[in-house]
């Protein structure tokens, strides 16, 4: 059944945060590849990390190609770029056959390995025509390996989206924006200001979901409000980009039930969010 038919019968659980899962078990994700490391070097680790999702009760399995990137990998010596995105998506039908694959396509921030992601601040520096040249080769590579939708995930801008929309129209492939957001004074907001509502908008029509994911769970109901459909969060805590490490963690905020009766459709976790609390997700949903 294609993702979308899911979708109109019901809320579907997405996985979580794949990276952080598998530093749990002990890989190395500190360099500027997070995990797409383990493409090359331990795809085993992927493919189980995977399976673990699927057995806890999550439908989708999000690749491992965040981070993977021709320039990424070139820049860490790593050849064929193209095969290993490829092979994330390989990985994932493996770990989980019985998921939806969605290809995940990360931010110019990702890329570079800063935590811009988490401000946008490259946006002032980088032309819609240079975001839309960054993205278009994972993009050609995850839509050929078969994915089931593709996943842009953590965009900090409107910008970025606008690029996104663009270099998926002739793709033809199922895809979803999602945003990582702040909720203030002025309404959930993206991480360059915009109103989450107008981004929304901007994206009618064109994508099978718009939401919010690597956020604070405490943004997903004003998120919702403004529209959101996707919405994967963070465990709660915060990530310091200068000491890399999670901090804070509260645990509050999770409110699955109250996500899905607002209108979420496609509901899991992000950073941290490991498989037992997707099984949380997945026996509230």
């Amino acid at each position: 059944m294609p993702l979308a038919d899911a979708l109109a019968v019901g809320p579907v659980v997405l996985d979580g945060g794949l990276s952080t899962e598998l530093e749990s078990r002990g890989h190395d994700v500190t360099s500027a590849l997070w995990s797409a490391r383990l493409l090359r070097d331990d795809p085993d680790a992927v493919r189980d990390a995977h399976a673990a999702f699927e057995a806890a009760g999550a439908q989708v399995a999000t690749t491992a190609s965040y981070q993977a990137t021709a320039p990424g990998f070139a820049a860490a010596g790593y050849a064929n770029a193209p095969g290993l995105i490829a092979r994330s998506v390989q990985l994932a039908r493996e770990g989980a056959p019985s998921s939806w694959v969605a290809g995940s396509v990360g931010p110019y921030g990702a890329y570079l390995a800063d935590g811009s992601e988490y401000t946008g601040a490259y946006l002032s520096d980088v032309t819609v025509a240079q975001l839309r040249e960054f993205h278009r080769p994972r993009l050609q590579v995850l839509a050929e390996a078969g994915v089931d939708v593709l996943a842009c995930e953590t965009l900090p801008g409107a910008a970025e989206v606008e690029a996104l929309l663009a270099e998926l129209e002739p793709l033809g492939v199922p895809a979803w924006i999602s945003l990582t957001v702040v909720d203030g004074p002025d309404g959930v907001r993206t991480r360059r200001g915009e109103p989450l509502a107008s981004v929304v908008a901007m994206c009618a029509g064109s994508v099978l979901a718009v939401g919010v994911n690597c956020t604070d769970p405490a943004a997903v109901a004003p998120a919702v409000a403004a529209g959101a459909t996707v919405v994967y969060p963070n465990s709660g805590e915060g990530w310091d980009a200068a000491g890399r490490r999670w901090t804070g963690y509260t645990g509050a905020g999770w409110d699955v039930p109250g996500w899905v009766a607002a209108g979420a459709r496609l509901v899991g976790g992000c950073c941290r969010v490991r498989p037992d609390d997707v099984a949380r997700v997945a026996a509230a949903i």
